[in-house]
């Protein structure tokens, strides 16, 4: 069966209209707001109105980083379907060739959508439909193990009370609400997680500090206290139940829908270190052949299709992993292993760039050293490149996490 690596045709026009904004309106300020770590990026509220209203036209399915919910007719309909995942990761990777940290700083785009999406009830949704939500999981001592959560939630009443730290919230401060994942019992481990909405404003949540980062320095990332934090037993996406059996098997279905996200954007920040080095290269006097074999060509372009090959690698495996979840596949592995391998792809292709162009590279008078500080972060959020290779293993290999530490 013939295999079509084009983009699908219905996506074309999302996906140019993001490369436009992506260099029309995001390039332009990228410099700026790293330099000006904190500073909002004000001019990102106009670009929120204007999606805002090409998503109530229906012109922009999937156009940002908010997450979707696995499609329902294609299986129902024993049909193959290209749908809003696909279109997500294909329009992120582009805004990420802009800028990473511009993207995490987009209105009502937070990874906190990503698990309203994947969990929420049909009630919750319509609740939620529009807020702005950061995602809360990593907490001092608790990194990538998220099965190892302290941070507690006790029914009270109609009210959970939660007690606990979260730390590296991306958009934590400007965000209108935070997904926080709490344990309602310690002792019966990962099926008592739960993902609570936590409005900005609520009495007992405050953000204690922001840090200052290697990058993405666009995008703000806060430590968050919650002390005796109280939310109506409503905002616990999902249901209730803890169900032992079932497991961590609500938080994975986030992380399913959050893993290619993220590896879009690592896919994103590459493509755009290799675009610019490229036109280095040829500035250089430095021909990339394809007609002919690397061995035959200079070391510079010989080690430029290399870094190629390893982003379509990266590439294809974020749109299966995608289309998996148009179709209501299970992608767990395949999630895992587009963040894996776009999470490599792009820190090891941005720092490959930054030394193909020699001293260009490495100076501010270009973007490639910014994207190769950007690029570090997406081998390590929503789960580290160690962890992904964890769950690939277990997954071929049908171990449990108890099998296989």
């Amino acid at each position: 069966m013939a295999i079509n690596l084009d983009d699908p045709k219905k996506f074309r026009p999302l996906v140019g209209q993001a490369h436009q904004v992506a260099m029309n309106m995001l390039r332009p300020i990228s410099r700026k707001y790293d330099v000006g770590e904190h500073e909002y990026p004000k001019e990102l509220d106009m670009l929120a109105a204007m999606i805002d209203g090409l998503s109530e036209s229906g012109a922009a399915e999937g156009a940002g980083a908010a997450g979707v919910r696995r499609e329902e007719s294609a299986a129902e309909a024993g049909s193959v379907k290209n749908g809003s995942n696909l279109a997500s990761v294909m329009s992120i990777a582009e805004m990420c060739w802009g800028d990473v940290g511009l993207l995490l700083s987009m209105p009502r785009q937070g990874l906190g959508n990503s698990a309203i999406a994947s969990v929420a009830n049909a009630e919750q949704l319509a609740r939620f439909d529009g807020v702005w939500a950061a995602m809360a999981i990593t907490e001092p001592g608790t990194g990538s193990d998220s099965a190892n959560i302290k941070t507690t939630a006790v029914l009270d009443g109609d009210e959970y009370v939660l007690n606990g730290e979260k730390i590296f919230v991306t958009s934590g401060e400007r965000a209108d609400a935070v997904v926080v994942w709490a344990t309602l019992d310690r002792e019966l481990g990962r099926a008592a997680i739960k993902s609570f909405v936590v409005p900005k404003g609520t009495p007992g949540m405050r953000v204690e500090r922001l840090e200052h980062k290697l990058g993405i320095k666009a995008s703000d990332t806060a430590t968050i206290i919650f002390d005796d934090c109280r939310v109506p037993r409503e905002n616990l996406l999902g249901s209730p139940e803890i169900d032992t059996k079932q497991g961590f098997a609500g938080a994975m279905a986030t992380f399913d829908n959050t893993r290619p996200l993220v590896a879009s954007m690592a896919v994103g920040c590459a493509k755009a270190a290799l675009d610019l080095t490229r036109e280095l290269l040829e500035r250089a006097g430095v021909v990339i052949d394809y007609d002919r074999p690397a061995l035959a060509q200079s070391a510079a372009a010989a080690r430029f299709l290399q870094l190629e090959a390893d982003w379509e690698a990266a590439h294809l495996l974020m749109l299966q992993a995608a289309w998996m979840a148009d179709n209501r596949k299970p992608n767990s592995l395949e999630a895992s292993m587009a963040k894996a391998k776009a999470g490599r792809a792009g820190t090891d292709i941005t720092l490959s760039c930054v030394e193909l162009a020699g001293t260009v590279g490495y100076s501010e008078s270009e973007l490639l050293e910014k994207w190769a500080r950007d690029a570090k972060i997406l081998d390590i959020f929503e789960g580290t490149q160690q962890i992904q290779q964890l769950i690939v293993a277990r997954r071929v290999l049908g171990l449990t996490s108890a099998e296989l530490k």
